[in-house]
């Protein structure tokens, strides 16, 4: 996974997470990114997700950037969408319009299903830097059991009943992005005591990986501790890169 994907992903699932924590509602939640390397760490970005009740379905929308100073390395002005159905959580339509380090990229996957079948319309656009022109490419993505985009998959997995999970526990649903299909594992390893801003939380403590289609791991385990109690908030997650981390913090706002 690309120091971009684990950016939005990270920052996609702490989000989503609290957002179906408490009751779904119109809401909007902030939270911080972290760059960690060494001694290093400093804030690189931020991100808020906004989430409507639009009668027989919800509409989420995440906005994601950069901090200025990290512009000069990599600048991400990201914006993803998805319109979901009630009562499944299941998408029917996902949108993500991002502009980094100097490329554009739209993509538009429009889901339809037939019985256990889900079939993805994905309609993908990109510029590179300095391209003046914008390339176009139609994709058909298909799979059989539930399927959503990154922004829905933890709305659909808000009746996780952590509580009843045992440590190694997993569960694996189908995501499409807009050039293909990948599974999401969601490991539970029991609870741990987490201390944040000086102050003690009892977390459930679960890693998150993302698989291609041939079951080969395309990103590290991702690390998160969600807040053991009735809100299931996210207070700590953490993203391998490259070169040092990338940590999401809840800031309570």
């Amino acid at each position: 996974m690309t120091v971009r994907n684990i950016f939005i992903a990270v920052i996609t699932l702490v989000l989503s997470f609290s957002a179906y924590g408490s009751t779904l509602s119109n809401e909007a939640l902030t939270y911080k990114v972290m760059f960690k390397w060494g001694l290093i760490n400093k804030q690189a970005g931020h991100g808020t997700l906004y989430l409507r009740d639009d009668g027989n379905r919800y509409v989420s929308t995440l906005y994601a950037q950069s901090e200025p100073w990290a512009d000069k390395f990599y600048k991400v002005r990201d914006t993803l969408s998805t319109i979901m159905s009630k009562p499944d959580m299941l998408p029917t339509k996902y949108e993500r319009i991002a502009h980094e380090g100097g490329k554009y990229s739209h993509d538009i996957v429009n889901f339809t299903k037939k019985g256990s079948t889900v079939s993805g319309d994905c309609h993908r656009y990109r510029r590179n830097k300095n391209d003046a022109e914008t390339s176009y490419v139609n994709i058909s993505l298909q799979a059989d059991g539930p399927t959503v985009d990154l922004v829905s998959s933890f709305y659909y997995l808000r009746t996780l009943n952590f509580k009843s999970f045992q440590p190694g526990t997993q569960k694996v649903i189908n995501i499409f992005s807009g050039r293909r299909k990948e599974l999401l594992k969601i490991t539970y390893h029991g609870t741990e005591s987490l201390k944040l801003d000086k102050k003690e939380h009892k977390a459930y403590y679960v890693t998150f990986t993302f698989t291609s289609d041939g079951k080969k791991e395309t990103s590290d385990p991702i690390k998160a501790w969600i807040s053991a109690d009735n809100r299931l908030i996210p207070l700590k997650l953490i993203g391998k890169l490259k070169v040092g981390s990338v940590q999401i913090l809840y800031t309570g706002k």
